[in-house]
């Protein structure tokens, strides 16, 4: 109880679990170090992040801030720990999960969702521009500014116009995206689909590329094999093979090196980029979305890349678009620029090894001096 007579740990005698308020809660820690079992942790959010929940799953639960933002013809990749909200992402941007904008107790309609996604930007307007400027902007400047005579010199002004997100919510709305999903947990497949591998596919092809995909999928020789006597990799190679030769505006796919060897990955890789490449059979209107924890495969199949950082479970924050470099040593520093952020304290080095082979004259000698 805090000093106005408000709780502000709640324990129902139906409660699974304690409700603490985030309006009253002030950060102390008391009740982080009496909770016997550590199941409360307190975590302070920078203010900067207040207005950006994209989603909420309910008090004191997780919450997701902002969204990648995908582009027509491209692949966008995402990389971030485990719990931070990546599959979050994907579902949102599905249409599977309706945002609420962190109000889970009273979500809004899609009108407000619309809004929120809205792009709003500073100009600077010149002086010599100025009088082109509408009245009622020149008469806010001059009351904000206290002068009366007539400005000369370069103004501020607010610019609204559509986003990307935006028009990208606008087309789910309209029914006007079909957007298939990758699942994560391949090893679920078994229990939702029955049947035969290649009957399975050739059901499914709708772009008419079932072939090439076996081929380069290397399922030719799993065509007779039932789903559910396949193994993790062929569940996979299987997963990602019948999302490609299916038609869809947007394509997701959660961890699809997973259960992979590194051939594999590279096989995977070439299909996933199949979908945007026009020689291929691909369309530059489609959207793509890769999540992967391998920098190397993301490297090689993304055009751009988004991170995630936060605490899992807890929240995550999407950061703006980087290109493919900057991304993978934007979340091995673990340091944003451009927020002047940094998300974690321990800096990822990676070590590049070459393996060079030389004729056995040569290394005789060396051996035996």
């Amino acid at each position: 109880m805090v000093r106005q007579g408000k709780l502000c740990i709640e324990v129902a005698p139906t409660s699974k679990i304690a409700f603490i308020s985030e309006e009253l809660c002030i950060g102390c820690g008391i009740c982080v170090k009496k909770c016997p079992f550590e199941a409360i942790n307190i975590i302070n959010l920078p203010k900067s992040l207040e207005g950006s929940q994209t989603h909420r799953y309910g008090p004191n639960s997780f919450k997701l801030h902002r969204l990648p933002m995908p582009r027509p013809g491209q692949i966008l990749g995402l990389v971030g720990q485990n719990g931070t909200g990546k599959s979050t992402a994907l579902k949102i941007l599905a249409g599977k999960l309706k945002p609420n904008l962190g109000r889970f107790d009273n979500p809004p309609d899609w009108t407000e969702i619309l809004a929120h996604f809205r792009y709003n930007r500073l100009f600077v307007c010149p002086a010599s521009s100025i009088s082109l400027l509408p009245t009622p902007v020149l008469m806010f400047f001059k009351k904000k500014m206290k002068v009366t005579t007539p400005l000369s010199f370069p103004l501020l002004s607010l610019q609204t116009r559509g986003s990307e997100l935006q028009n990208y919510f606008s087309r789910i709305l309209e029914n006007n995206l079909k957007a298939l999903v990758k699942p994560q947990y391949v090893d679920h497949i078994p229990k939702a689909v029955k049947g035969k591998v290649g009957e399975l596919i050739r059901t499914k092809d709708q772009r008419e590329r079932a072939e090439p995909i076996l081929a380069e999928m290397e399922l030719n020789h799993l065509l007779e094999r039932s789903v559910d006597a396949l193994s993790g990799g062929e569940l996979q190679r299987f997963t990602i093979g019948i999302v490609c030769v299916q038609q869809a505006d947007v394509y997701m796919f959660d961890e699809p090196s997973s259960y992979l060897d590194v051939k594999q990955r590279l096989r995977a890789a070439l299909t996933i980029r199949s979908l945007v490449a026009t020689g291929q059979g691909g369309s530059a209107q489609t959207y793509v979305l890769v999540v992967e924890h391998d920098l190397a495969v993301l490297d090689y199949l993304s055009d751009y890349i988004c991170c995630l950082y936060g605490t899992p479970s807890a929240y995550g924050v999407v950061t703006m678009p980087f290109s493919v470099r900057e991304g993978i040593n934007i979340f091995l520093a673990g340091f944003v620029p451009t927020e002047n952020l940094r998300f974690r304290d321990e800096v990822c080095v990676l070590f590049l090894f070459i393996s060079c082979s030389f004729p056995a004259s040569l290394l005789s000698p060396l051996l035996l001096s």
